[in-house]
Order: structure tokens, then C-alpha cells, then sequence
């Protein structure tokens, strides 16, 4: 869906930075990797709008994967990357696979950053890994990746079993290392974006504002509960284990909540979710910032309204700040 000129912002903002540079971008906005959300349909629709969409490898469907970055080469000319969240690909060769796609940006996650990088890097790939901590964020500088995604643990899908707000851990990452910061957890406007920058990043990463977009695969159902959601609807699971996960509270996860078991063998079907909307069929990842979405709306959209409203916020900020 191609949003009304008429009705949209007018977007005058212009973005040049490490992140926008790495990305190939107009936008410094990327789309989570969501497992078999992550895909064609709404990753074109994310790169078309100026960000950088993102192919997912999580679901493990390799050939499927393949097809789905032959797709985004019908659907867009724009920049585009992928994943490979190590926890959930076993294929040992996922890193060729990834290098013989084509592709030119990848997110390492789930798993050490010392395992892929050195390969990528090696195939002329920007590597860009995502971490939950300080410790994880040094560890990722030291292997040589070109830059970070710092994950708060307000957003949603697979944690660290002590999670750390983004308040927090975005300056004090910010404070140690001196390659760009793409910013994850609790990002869906342009306020969000703003704060997120004033913490010392140069890009944000969209998880869930991006489930509940028009163009998301998954099911109605699971966008509207997305809607209907409070900022308190979410829940952590896992957290005796690891990787720990925040998911929306359904019957299934709140019943979960206290397990002392690793609750991955409870996670349920997937596709019985994201595709037939069936609620209690599977765990619905979902970050706490569900409570800020109200309205289902195209990806263009989205972003451009982040973007002017990014910058109206800074000028707010001048004008009773600075200028006053």
C-alpha cells in the first residue's frame, strides 16, 4: 500500500551518519528478524520505505530462506539484509550460505560474536551483532564487528535472563565503545527514536511496531491483541535458562511464567499463530511497547512518521531549551 501524498507528513529531515553509511539506507531504521515473519513480504515493503529490511534464518527453513531473498530482489532495488541467530540455525555452513546470497549486511545473534564474523568480515559482509549487555557488547567490539544492536530488555522475543532496560544499557554501552549503535527495545515513533539517539545510538531497530504493520504475514488476531494491549501485557519467561524470552500474556505464557523447566518445549506451533491466529497455539513473542500501539498502519507510513516526528521532537527540545 503506497501511502497519500496528500495526507502524509512532509518529511525534511536528512539523515547521514555511520549507520545510514553501513546500511546503504535513506533511513537509519532497521526491521527486527523476526522467525517466519522476517520474510519478503514485509522486508521489501520496510527496504522500499527508506530502512533496511531483514530476512530471517530462525525458522531454520534454509531453502525456504533462499527463495524468500530471490523475492527481494522482484521487490525492491533497495538495500536489504539478513540474520543468522545462531541458538536456533544448526547448519554449521549457515555463514557461506548467507555469503553466497549475495547480501551485504548481516545481524549475528543468539550466540557468540567470535563464531561468524571473522568469515563475513572476510567476504567483504558489514557485520552488525546484537547484544544485551555491556560484557556481550565488548566481547562483539573485540571479535571486530562493524557495529552493534543493543537490545533493552523491554523488547520483545528471545532476552537475556537479566534484562536490562534501555535507559540503561544503551549509555553504558555508548560510554565503552566507539562503533555506531543501532538501538533495540521499546522503539515505535519518532520520540522514541529521539530518546534512543540522545542515548548515544545513530539508528533504531522495529519488532514489534513491525509485527502489527500492514504488511506483517502474521495474523489479524495477533495485530489486534498487539492493539488491545496494555504496557503491562507482557511477561518474561525463561529466565532460569536461557536465552530467556518477553512474550504478550496469553493463557499459554502467563501459566509459563513461573516454570522452573526450560519452557522452549512448551513453545507451541508457530504457524498455528502467526498464520491461523490461534492464540494459545504458540508463545506470542511481543515487547512491552505493545501498550504504545494503537492502530494497524503500512510500513511507508511508520517510518515516515517516525522520521518527521524524530525531527519535530528535536525541535521542540531547541526551541524550549536552547532557544528560549
Amino acid at each position: 500500500m503506497t501511502p497519500d501524498p496528500e495526507t502524509m507528513p512532509n518529511t525534511t529531515i536528512s539523515f547521514d551518519n555511520r549507520v545510514t553509511e553501513a546500511l546503504g539506507t535513506r533511513y537509519p531504521i532497521v526491521q527486527a528478524p523476526m522467525g517466519w515473519i522476517a520474510r519478503s513480504q514485509l522486508a521489501s515493503a520496510v527496504s522500499n520505505a527508506g530502512g533496511l529490511g531483514i530476512i530471517e534464518t530462525s525458522s531454520g527453513e534454509l531453502d525456504t530462506i533462499k527463495a524468500e531473498i530471490a523475492k527481494m530482489r522482484d521487490l525492491t532495488d533497495q538495500p536489504f539484509g539478513v540474520n543468522i541467530a545462531q541458538a536456533f540455525v544448526r547448519d554449521p555452513s549457515i555463514a557461506d550460505f548467507v555469503i553466497d546470497q549475495g547480501v551485504r549486511f548481516v545481524t549475528t545473534s543468539a550466540g557468540s560474536p567470535t563464531r561468524y564474523t571473522e568469515t563475513l568480515k572476510a567476504a567483504g559482509l558489514t557485520v552488525f551483532h546484537v547484544v544485551p549487555t555491556l560484557a556481550g557488547a565488548m566481547k562483539a567490539v573485540d571479535a571486530g564487528v562493524d557495529g552493534l544492536i543493543v537490545e533493552g530488555g523491554e523488547g520483545g522475543g528471545f532476552k537475556n535472563p537479566d534484562p536490562v532496560a534501555s535507559m540503561v544499557l544503551l549509555p553504558l554501552v555508548r560510554s565503552k565503545v566507539s562503533v555506531p549503535i543501532v538501538a533495540a527495545g521499546g522503539i515505535v515513533d519518532g520520540a522514541s527514536m529521539a530518546a534512543a539517539f540522545a542515548l548515544g545510538a545513530e539508528g533504531v531497530q522495529l519488532g514489534t511496531r513491525m509485527v502489527s504493520a500492514a504488511e506483517s504475514p502474521v495474523h489479524d488476531h495477533w495485530k489486534q491483541a498487539i492493539i488491545e494491549a496494555a504496557e503491562t501485557d507482557t511477561v518474561m519467561l525463561n529466565q532460569r535458562h536461557s536465552p530467556a524470552l518477553r512474550a504478550l500474556k496469553t493463557d499459554r505464557s502467563t501459566g509459563l511464567q513461573f516454570a522452573e523447566h526450560n519452557v522452549f518445549g512448551d513453545f507451541g506451533d508457530p504457524q498455528s499463530l502467526y498464520f491461523g491466529g490461534d492464540m494459545e497455539g504458540c508463545i506470542a513473542l511481543t515487547g512491552q511497547v505493545a501498550g504504545r500501539i494503537d492502530r494497524v498502519e503500512p510500513v511507508a507510513e511508520i517510518l515516515e512518521r517516525c522520521v518527521t516526528e524524530f525531527g519535530d521532537v528535536l525541535d521542540a527540545m531547541a526551541d524550549r531549551y536552547l532557544r528560549g
